[in-house]
């Protein structure tokens, strides 16, 4: 029989060599585990309301009432639904062309994107453009819309931070063009340094390949870094410099849990910087209703804005935005709702804060208690969890550890994160899946398990670690360090 067009060797290349660690074979594995009746912890993905966050009331309330609008013609919805959550629903609703069934205009609902400038005005100090919003299906959709529109061919290469998030790395593969890893430092508690920048953009280049971006990720993932205003004025100046454009991941900027370094946009710093450089730096900057105290995954809202990117240049991305014809328009909601939250002086403004506060303050809390217990193991190291959903320790495994890896054709964090599935049900991602420096090892763990299950997980992967240590530790002299 003569083979067929999706027989697996007659895939497109690029299908087959992109890799998506997140989902990949520990999350497999696990899944397989689950099924058998394992109880499994998934700290694979930062998923919150998998692991037992409780949605906002507001929101949910509002999307309700906008699914079901025959609610609204109901005399008794008063009793059911505060007055604020009603007004915000026949607001959101006019401002459809037919309800959550009807598509909208393929950038997104003209109101919810002046909505979305009015939250960058109020949080940046400097007007936004709503015809330069586009709202997508979560920020991994914007994300690949512009990633599309930057890489031409395998010849293109894009600056990404490494670890990174692999959603880069995988659009990179499977646009088919080249990734260019800028290596953050962990003993600068995963600082970013502009010599190492102007390293790998000079090692492309003498590659052959033309750099055309650079990706930041801030807060952090998976390394929970913030980056500081000085940080930013580097990278801004060196995109400047090398005309790339910039492209900024800021999904967790409400997940910050220190004081010492709040979120600041890349798009606050530009501004502030004055011309010629605010004129002229090519910035996108990205957002989620995924992350922060909201955490709602499921309803796939994003929304990317462009900077200084010409009239042209917008038409075509546009375009290629309309093939999909429309964002899914429930996800939009939820978009406008984030931007534009109950203020004072609403019926839900106070339990909309005392909900909010609460899953931030139990994130700081989940952060401490997740760093201290990952630093109370025999070699492992772990720093702080400044901001975004994640750890993510180093794991200095023992040579005859490395070595047992390689016999079972593992690579050595990939060995030690399906041990400790196996022998504890906790689901990581091994940091290869993100890459790092030859040699080293690690792991990467969400905080979101829920506050009081955290002690009994943090014990249980303390007992896994002593043990795996006892049995792979030469003990004439491998150490901690």
């Amino acid at each position: 029989m003569s083979s067929k067009p999706l027989d697996y060797e007659n895939l497109n290349k690029n299908v087959k060599e992109c890799q998506y660690a997140v989902r990949g074979e520990l999350y497999l594995r696990a899944s397989e585990l689950q099924k058998e009746g394992k109880k499994i912890i998934f700290t694979n993905v930062g998923n919150p309301h998998a692991l037992g966050q409780k949605p906002l009331t507001f929101p949910r309330q509002v999307i309700a009432l906008c699914q079901a609008p025959f609610l609204l013609d109901d005399p008794n919805v008063g009793l059911v639904f505060p007055a604020d959550a009603i007004a915000r629903a026949k607001h959101l609703l006019s401002m459809t062309s037919g309800g959550l069934g009807a598509y909208s205009d393929s950038r997104g609902i003209p109101g919810v994107r002046k909505e979305v400038a009015e939250f960058i005005e109020r949080r940046d100090g400097y007007p936004s453009d709503p015809e330069l919003i586009f709202l997508t299906d979560g920020a991994s959709k914007g994300v690949m819309q512009i990633l599309n529109a930057i890489i031409r061919g395998e010849g293109d290469g894009v600056l990404v931070p490494v670890p990174q998030y692999p959603l880069y790395s995988a659009t990179i593969s499977l646009l088919g063009g080249t990734l260019v890893p800028y290596y953050l430092e962990e003993t600068a508690n995963w600082g970013l340094d502009v010599n190492n920048l102007r390293q790998s953009v000079a090692q492309a280049r003498y590659k052959g390949i033309t750099v055309r971006a650079m990706v930041i990720i801030n807060p952090g993932n998976p390394t929970g870094q913030c980056l500081s205003e000085a940080n930013l004025k580097d990278v801004i100046k060196f995109c400047y410099q090398e005309s790339l454009v910039l492209l900024g991941d800021e999904v967790y900027q409400q997940n910050i849990y220190q004081d010492e370094r709040p979120f600041i946009s890349a798009r606050k710093v530009l501004m502030d910087m004055g011309p010629p450089i605010n004129k002229e730096l090519q910035l996108v900057s990205f957002h989620t209703v995924s992350k922060g105290y909201w955490g709602e995954c499921g309803q796939r809202g994003g929304y990317f804005e462009m900077t200084n990117i010409p009239p042209k240049s917008v038409e075509e991305i546009y375009k290629v935005a309309s093939i999909a014809l429309s964002p899914n328009v429930p996800g939009q909601i939820f978009m406008g709702l984030m931007v534009n939250p109950p203020k004072p002086g609403d019926i839900s403004y106070e339990r909309y804060v005392r909900e909010s506060k609460a899953v931030l303050e139990s994130l700081r809390k989940r952060a401490h208690i997740m760093t201290d217990g990952f630093n109370s193991c025999r070699n492992v190291v772990c720093n702080f969890t400044e901001g975004a959903m994640y750890s993510f320790p180093q794991i200095r495994l023992p040579p005859k550890a490395i070595e047992a890896a390689k016999k079972a054709g593992k690579v050595p964090d990939v060995f030690y994160c399906l041990k400790l599935l196996e022998a504890t049900g906790i689901s990581t991602v091994p940091g290869s899946g993100f890459g790092q420096k030859e040699g080293v090892f690690h792991l990467r763990t969400t905080i979101l398990p829920a506050e009081e299950d955290m002690p009994a997980i943090m014990a249980s992967f303390k007992k896994f670690n002593d043990e795996f240590m006892e049995q792979y530790e030469d003990h004439k002299g491998y150490s901690r360090m």
